[in-house]
């Protein structure tokens, strides 16, 4: 008798289980006899945080399966982001899921997203004769596997399904395990998000063609400290004002505090603006049909790129500067997101640019990402990359100058040695002592000669 295919999705964001919609309605997915949608609430404490349930929308994209499953309450009392089954209990927990599910002897298909870390981890060991599939929800995608995975998990991995933000560009997501990249169609995704956006209240007392900032909540992602969080929401209403924005509507993260919404209430207040608090949780991406702004303003948000990518709506970025030269350590995956934004978009205070520019097309990625990305990529995970490392040295020896410095670390690239390192001859003077001795007396010098000058 033949088997049942019983397709399990994965997905802890609307915007990752819109993904998935556009996937099933352009046929990215074969046949299957059921289809399961696997929510996992992801928050540092899920159980005061609404989860996808709770999004407007949610319904409307649940159409597409037959079931709804909560990973968090199969797990529970754990948090799904750091439980993962011992490796005796796997065949207890499989047969415990296929019972409390209903899979029987299904052959099963996983579809998961952020391979490299529970809850999609964790899912795939339990089933570990089942192929997997990888969708990406966001940027990250472009950049390499955080971690070298294991080979047995590596090649059950089919392919990677992203949408094209930045046309053309190719994710180096598990590009280790010759896992090829797919796009799901633009126009599906499109028709998705139309859907989601009929649901929710309408936005009421703004008027179409403000100026849209989105918020990330970086602090919690310990990138910058609250205030500096708070200045660089400051920084998105005066720039915006400055390119003559009056109606200006601000998109806090979830889970920011209600502080990030006053300073920039006080600051519209201040530059005569009117400004509007967004309170309500749905897709930056819904926001853009509701209101259809004259401006999107992020750090390096996504959500920037579908703006301008699929929506053909200006943006503008801030903050990426700072964040690249402070993200540590290297590795840090969201490297790859602040590289692309500050790549392709136009600077916030660049009012020329901001005004001038055209939806990213294939031509300007190549020209702003071309050897760069496998460079960062390499350089963020040079065993992973192992095999492009002749590209990364080809890109530094004939790229770096004063604009393409600002993506690297001179004392990475000299751990690596890789060119823009310090030369091998040099390598003991960050270890001198005298030398460091020295440095902190012309410190002093310099500190004393400051104070007696004042």
């Amino acid at each position: 008798m033949e088997l049942r295919t019983t397709q399990i999705f994965l997905a802890s964001t609307l915007y990752g289980m819109a993904t998935l919609a556009a996937g099933i309605d352009a046929g990215s997915f074969g046949p299957a006899d059921r289809r399961i949608l696997l929510t996992s609430n992801n928050a540092v404490i899920p159980e005061i945080t609404p989860g996808l349930e709770a999004m407007p929308g949610f319904a409307a994209l649940r159409t597409r399966f037959d079931d709804h499953l909560d990973w968090n309450a199969t797990v529970e009392p754990y948090h799904p982001s750091t439980w993962t089954p011992r490796p005796e209990d796997v065949p207890l927990w499989e047969r415990q899921l296929r019972a409390l599910w209903g899979l029987g002897e299904d052959r099963i298909e996983l579809v998961v997203e952020s391979i490299q870390v529970s809850p999609a981890q964790a899912v795939c060991q339990l089933f570990p004769g089942a192929s997997v599939e990888v969708y990406a929800d966001g940027l990250m995608s472009y950049g390499p596997t955080r971690h070298k995975l294991d080979a047995q998990l590596g090649m059950r991995i089919r392919r990677v399904l992203h949408l094209d933000l930045a046309p053309g560009l190719k994710p180096l997501l598990l590009t280790e395990f010759g896992v090829p990249a797919e796009l799901v169609p633009a126009a599906a995704f499109l028709k998705v998000l139309a859907e989601l956006g009929t649901e929710g209240p309408a936005q009421t007392g703004v008027p179409e063609g403000p100026a849209l900032l989105l918020g990330q909540y970086l602090s919690a992602l310990e990138l910058l400290t609250p205030e500096e969080e708070e200045e660089l929401h400051v920084t998105m209403v005066r720039g915006a004002h400055a390119l003559g924005h009056t109606e200006i509507v601000f998109k806090p993260h979830p889970s920011a505090p209600a502080r990030h919404s006053r300073s920039v209430e006080e600051e519209a207040e201040r530059l005569g603006a009117r400004l509007t608090v967004l309170t309500e949780p749905v897709l930056a991406e819904v926001v853009y049909q509701r209101l259809r702004p004259a401006l999107v303003v992020g750090c390096f948000s996504t959500g920037l790129l579908t703006a301008a990518t699929l929506y053909g709506i200006p943006v503008a970025r801030t903050g990426t500067g700072r964040l690249l030269d402070r993200v540590a350590p290297y590795q840090n995956s969201n490297r790859v997101p602040l590289t692309v934004v500050d790549a392709l978009l136009p600077d916030l205070e660049d009012a020329g640019a901001v005004r001038s520019q055209a939806a990213p097309g294939p031509e300007r990625v190549h020209e702003a990402l071309d050897g760069l990305l496998v460079a960062v990529g390499y350089a963020m995970q040079s065993q992973v990359l192992s095999a492009r490392r002749a590209e990364a040295e080809q890109y530094l020896a004939t790229r770096l100058d004063e604009h393409t410095w600002r993506y690297f670390k001179r004392r990475r690239l000299t751990t690596l040695g890789l060119p823009g390192g310090i030369p091998a001859q040099l390598s003991f003077l960050p270890r001198s002592p005298a030398l460091r001795r020295a440095v902190r007396r012309i410190r002093r010098l310099q500190k004393s000669t400051m104070g007696r000058s004042r």
